[in-house]
This record gives structure tokens, C-alpha cells and sequence, in this order.
């Protein structure tokens, strides 16, 4: 439970990835909610 733990959010920021303990602030919204692609239906 520290840098080296892949698992905790300070290693995710040692590591410079995200997860579900740490997450992208690029995909998530201003609301709180997640953002996901809308897939077209063909």
C-alpha cells in the first residue's frame, strides 16, 4: 500500500495511469458522471 502498489491511488500517480481508485479526469464530466462514445447503430 504505497508508490510501488498498482493497485493504490498513489501508485497510480507514481505510475502515471489510471483506474477505478484514480480516476482520468479527461473522461470524466463536470457532473461526476462518466463519459462513454455513443456507437451508431448500422
Amino acid at each position: 500500500m504505497g508508490r510501488g502498489d498498482q493497485r493504490s491511488k498513489r501508485g497510480k500517480i507514481s505510475r502515471g495511469t489510471y483506474g477505478k481508485t484514480r480516476k482520468n479526469p479527461r473522461k470524466v464530466r463536470k457532473d461526476g458522471l462518466i463519459k462513454r462514445r455513443a456507437r451508431k447503430a448500422s
